[in-house]
């Protein structure tokens, strides 16, 4: 086990008790798993090891961590994924691990499960879990018939994870990718969702003056009580020294919004997938690029009219490409609705369809936390 795991585990007690309490269930089980393999993710999988589940693991491109994935090796599971794999190499590898003919599957962004559906689910397999709300989208656009809990839809999860998770590591990713000063930047959120709103409460605690723009009127409103400005895209845009992303859907930032940001602008992803960055009409806008760093750590887009666009990490997920992910007790959390979710699916019951987690499984873990924390 490494270092980084052996940590997280120490501070993971709700689920290490959820896979102690579930282990009958789940024993014997094979798993087929795409998750961001880094140290939680690795103290989940530990965990499952050794509770008899047979766990077969992939990641997603440029989020994990090699020592990690290679520790994991060590202990014996079954890991296909590197930190410099990309898309096309990611599709091998949800086709490698689908070779376990899993019957539970743990998902994020919903690649293993569509693609599992796409080949013909094994007969032995009763349904799994979905993490975002993403995937979960993806998943109820398709013909599914058995029973996925979509994690994401646990107002439990929203709460803890993604507003007060993500916040704190989306901001951690920025400080460590651009080592920028936060207090009196002008930041703009593309988003107010959760992990929006957790973005912007975090930025505007530290001193950024933060600007807001969200389709939903609802969420509008309440960036405005929340004390942000809101806007239009193009005028939320048209003097952010930084923008994040945290729509999940394609193509929000295309050329509208390219032709709005001021010169030097930085963009950073939050969503799950690199795609809310049109990236066609950002190659179309780019006469030349530069490279401040490590290549495709801070990549400069000089346009025609001499301004210049930065995306860090080509604009993918900066909590995991340039930080360590969501903190471990908002992992935690989230981990254990997962742990609670499969052993719902393995033990029957449940409807064939995508659906929410069951209310029984977040009542009890919304009840063990308030413990915890009290």
């Amino acid at each position: 086990m490494s270092a980084s795991t052996h940590w997280a585990l120490k501070h993971m007690p709700l689920t290490a008790a959820a896979v102690e309490e579930v282990a009958p269930v789940l024993a014997g089980r094979r798993l087929a798993m795409c998750l961001h393999v880094e140290p939680k993710t690795a103290a989940l999988v530990t965990l499952l090891a050794g509770a008899g589940v047979e766990v077969t693991l992939t990641g997603s491109p440029g989020t994990t961590h090699d020592d990690v994935a290679d520790a994991l090796r060590d202990i014996g599971v079954v890991v296909h994924t590197r930190r410099a794999d990309d898309d096309a190499e990611h599709a091998r590898n949800v086709a490698a691990v689908l070779e376990c003919e899993p019957d539970l599957t743990l998902d994020n962004g919903a690649d293993l499960t569509l693609s599992l559906l796409a080949s013909g689910t094994p007969a032995g397999y009763l349904g799994g879990t979905e993490e975002t709300t993403t995937g979960g989208l993806r998943l109820r656009e398709a013909s599914v018939r058995h029973p996925v809990v979509v994690i994401n839809d646990s107002r439990l999860k929203l709460l803890v994870e993604n507003e007060f998770g993500v916040g704190q590591s989306v901001v951690q990713g920025f400080l460590n990718a651009t080592n920028l000063m936060v207090p009196g930047m002008r930041a703009a959120v593309l988003g107010y969702g959760p992990c929006g709103k957790g973005v912007a409460d975090t930025l505007s605690r530290l001193g950024a003056r933060v600007a807001v723009c969200d389709t939903d009127p609802m969420r509008a409103l309440q960036a405005i009580l929340d004390g942000h400005r809101v806007g239009s895209a193009p005028d939320v845009l048209s003097d952010a020294q930084s923008v994040f992303t945290a729509t999940g859907a394609p193509g929000v930032v295309g050329a509208p919004e390219l032709a709005a940001l001021p010169d030097g602008a930085v963009i950073a992803g939050v969503g799950h997938f690199a795609w809310e960055i049109d990236a066609a009409a950002l190659r179309a806008a780019t006469v030349r690029t530069v490279e401040y760093g490590a290549p495709g750590r801070r990549v400069g887009h000089v346009l025609a009219d001499g301004r210049e666009i930065v995306v860090l990490d080509r604009g993918r997920m900066l909590n995991l490409t340039a930080a360590n992910g969501n903190s471990i007790q908002a992992m935690d959390l989230g981990l254990t609705l997962q742990v609670r979710s499969l052993a719902a699916v393995a033990a029957g019951g449940l409807a064939a369809e995508v659906q929410p987690v069951p209310a029984p499984v977040e009542h009890r873990i919304a009840t063990d936390l308030v413990a915890e924390l009290t």
